[in-house]
């Protein structure tokens, strides 16, 4: 409401210590999507109230703001928003082809958790180490890594990895009081283009509208038929992979060991075969519980694929589509939220560089 980069900013300072390093990153709304996930598909475990208000309570916000937790909130986001030096604009084609990513990623988290294999997207989180002061070597170089990287590609994380962000970006894109670029009419000075580091403005350009032709059209009912193609494609691509995928469930893993190497049943050092042989269950018992958990997976494979192959299919889909624009606006999905665009903007600011050049320039 008071159209503030600089209250953001601190916002964003006090979430990175409170969340981050006070609270250790956990939990936090990223990881919830796993509990949610085991919750509705494991009858074994009940989700805490905190938890779930972690998942919802920014998923209802940008229903109506749009992904103002990613702004100022998310410590994961906050920690990259700080060490943005000189942002480079990616192209198009990249920007799309990476953003399927958090996508994919999304769906194959939820499959883990919902199969009580592994909560994934907290065992990659590339910030919860550098938060706690302690993490394996090779997650805090891909802690440092992405840092580095976002330097010179604003937010990468966020981006083009976050599977919680993915499901902010598509609730944003429904947001009735979304953040405006400016606070009444654009002038289209171009400003905000130049000042958003993640390329989330959508301006008006005449070339993409004489762009769309005949082809297109063909293109567009092209890409109608071959969406559900690619939902059943993936659907049965990733079910098919359930045996691989499977393997990451602890039981599914120790099964397939003791079968293709029976003689570890006559005595191991492998702590994972000795405390299956002092549990008391039989080979047969393990081999019945891995095939439950394979079926489980290749069930939900058709799922977590089709979801993958729908997301492809609607990315195809959105290259064809122009919608006519008559001024500089965020985009609702893409745009984080971070206020540097409003900042930049000199509509209803005289003091505003902008305004001081067009003086100087109507003066000579």
């Amino acid at each position: 409401r008071k159209r503030s980069r600089r209250g953001i900013f601190w916002l964003s300072v006090f979430s990175l210590l409170y969340f981050g390093f006070y609270r250790n990153g956990c939990i936090c709304s990223v990881g919830s999507v796993q509990n949610v996930a085991l919750s509705l598909f494991g009858n074994q475990y009940a989700i805490p109230l905190s938890v779930l208000g972690f998942f919802l309570l920014p998923i209802v916000f940008s229903f109506f703001f749009g992904r103002v937790f990613c702004a100022s909130a998310c410590p994961l986001g906050a920690i990259q928003d700080m060490v943005i030096v000189k942002p480079l604009k990616l192209p198009p084609w990249l920007q799309s082809t990476l953003g399927l990513f958090p996508f994919i990623y999304l769906a194959l988290a939820v499959l883990y958790a919902a199969t009580n294999t592994d909560f994934m997207i907290c065992r990659y989180d590339p910030f919860v180490g550098l938060f706690r002061m302690g993490a394996t070597f090779h997650m805090v170089v891909l802690g440092i890594s992405f840092l580095l990287i976002g330097m010179f590609v604003a937010r990468p994380y966020c981006r083009f990895v976050c599977p919680y962000g993915a499901i902010l970006k598509v609730c944003s894109y429904f947001s009735r009081k979304h953040l405006s670029i400016t606070p009444s009419s654009c002038i289209n000075c171009k400003l905000c283009k130049d000042a958003c580091p993640f390329d989330a403005i959508d301006y008006p350009d005449e070339s993409k509208a004489q762009k769309a032709s005949v082809n297109d059209g063909k293109k567009l009912r092209f890409y109608l038929l071959l969406t559900p193609v690619l939902i059943l494609a993936f659907g049965w691509l990733v079910s098919a992979s359930s045996g691989l995928l499977s393997k990451a469930h602890p039981d599914v893993e120790l099964a397939h060991r003791l079968l293709t190497n029976p003689a570890l049943m006559q005595g191991s050092r492998d702590i994972d075969v000795e405390a299956f042989l002092s549990s008391g269950r039989t080979l047969e018992t393990l081999i019945e519980e891995a095939t439950f958990i394979q079926g489980r997976f290749r069930k939900g494979g058709w799922f977590a694929g089709g979801f993958i192959g729908l997301v492809i299919g609607l990315s195809l889909l959105n290259q064809v589509v122009y919608r006519k624009k008559t001024m500089y606006e965020a985009n609702k999905a893409d745009c984080l939220s971070c206020g540097r665009c409003m900042d930049y903007c000199p509509v209803d600011k005289p003091d505003h560089p902008y305004h001081s050049e067009a003086k100087h320039h109507d003066a000579v």
